[in-house]
């Protein structure tokens, strides 16, 4: 078997650490070895590629698969009528507060005046625009879909802080026919509730139910459209979760991946989520990076590909809110010193990913725990149909599980101290 061969070869060279505990395995996969392995579907797509083609161009593929990825563009269209809430919106999705730096300028009148782009803070790749007001002296309700270039967006929100009017009706009637992606949103539920609250026969869930029901009601015309309720100053309460659970599910598994990896982490929902997401790019990383023989990295006692192993923990680390940009916004947020989020950072990954937490991470586990590793990989991967050179692909598996892991306690111990668990 690929990893016997492993085994024997490591032995003889003395690459093998006996310090780590058989038990730090288990407490990466679980019990019954499962979490943090992608379904079989998954796996066997990757070894189908090997069956049908030369490692080297297999893996070539999935570089490129994996690259795709790593860059995909994703635009999403903001639009509603003056006053909706529209900036907010687009400020709170990409973590901003109204008043952070680089944040959409927002107030009482109509404050957009041509679609304007915001990058991301932390993902270049993806952009939020923010776009005029339709039935605006420039921007005619007839011609409105052709002024903001309606071809550049994957998909459209369309708020309102009130009744959706007509000219939003109209709106999601032309995109439909484009045949293109729609949301509405009913903004500042947080203000409706405030305004209610104080009634003695006051119920939040009955008056969200009322609201919900009432602008369903009201876009009866455009079929049956599903309306989220949303507070742009609480952005993971009430709806959002079910805003983005509905997007995963409708757009396109490429634009999927910026989405999870683009939102605030909040919320212990949305952390959860992201890590769901990353562990199934794990087998991706594991077999672009360790499925063939690859140049020994200087440092590092595991053969792989380098970049693409740096790329993704990289990754984990930006989604996780982890780099200092991301807890400072967070901190000013939570009124709290920016030092005491970053004291929660305990693992490796304290000062980021760099060459440092790589070569510690990257090191051969121990011969138990390989042992351990060829039990749990033979229920999820026929290692024997693996090709020679993919020795790394189980041990890639477990170590990149486990930086997940640790980066997930260190944003689970951030959104403790800033009391949002």
């Amino acid at each position: 078997m690929l990893v016997d061969a492993f085994l024997t070869r490591a032995t003889m060279s003395g690459d093998l650490s006996v310090a780590e505990p058989e038990t730090e395995i288990l407490e990466i996969y679980g019990d019954g070895g499962a979490e943090g392995f992608s379904d079989d579907k998954e796996t066997q797509k990757f070894l189908k590629e090997f069956k049908k083609s030369s490692s080297d161009a297999a893996v070539k593929k999935i570089k490129e698969n994996f690259k795709t990825l790593d860059h995909v563009t994703l635009n999403i269209g903001v639009t509603g009528n003056s006053g909706a809430g529209k900036s907010s919106f687009v400020n709170a999705i990409r973590g901003l507060s109204n008043d952070d730096e680089g944040a959409a300028e927002t107030g009482v009148t109509e404050t957009t005046q041509a679609p304007t782009p915001f990058t991301h803070p932390t993902m270049p790749n993806v952009t939020i625009w923010d776009l005029p007001g339709i039935g605006t002296p420039k921007f005619k309700a007839k011609t409105y879909l052709s002024d903001v270039h309606f071809e550049r967006y994957d998909f459209f929100i369309i708020l309102t802080s009130e009744r959706f009017k007509e000219n939003d009706i109209s709106l999601a009637k032309a995109i439909k026919k484009k045949k293109l992606l729609f949301y509405f949103i009913r903004s500042k539920i947080d203000n409706d509730i405030k305004a209610e609250e104080k009634r003695r026969d006051f119920n939040k869930e009955i008056m969200l139910s009322k609201i919900r029901k009432d602008c369903e009601k009201n876009l009866k015309d455009v079929g049956n459209p599903k309306v989220f309720l949303i507070s742009s100053f609480n952005i993971s309460d009430y709806d959002f979760n079910k805003l983005i659970d509905t997007l995963v599910k409708e757009l396109p598994e490429t634009k999927q991946h910026a989405l999870v990896l683009s939102l605030p982490v909040y919320s212990l929902e949305v952390l959860q989520r992201k890590k769901r997401h990353l562990q199934n790019m794990i087998w991706l990383t594991a077999f672009g990076s360790g499925a063939i023989a690859m140049v020994p990295v200087p440092g590092l006692t595991v053969a792989c590909d380098y970049g693409i192993t740096l790329s993704f923990l990289e990754s984990v680390f930006r989604s996780f809110g982890l780099e200092d940009s991301s807890l400072q916004r967070l901190a000013t947020r939570v009124q709290l010193n920016v030092m005491d989020l970053k004291a929660e950072i305990k693992s490796r990954f304290k000062d980021g990913v760099t060459h440092g937490t790589m070569k510690s991470l990257l090191a051969t586990p121990s011969m138990a725990s390989i042992i351990t590793l060829k039990g749990l990989m033979s229920c999820a991967v026929p290692l024997g149909q693996l090709p020679a050179g993919a020795i790394s692909v189980p041990i890639m598996h477990y170590l990149l599980n486990k930086g997940l892991k640790e980066m997930e306690k260190d944003a689970r111990s951030v959104l403790e101290k800033a009391q949002l668990l």
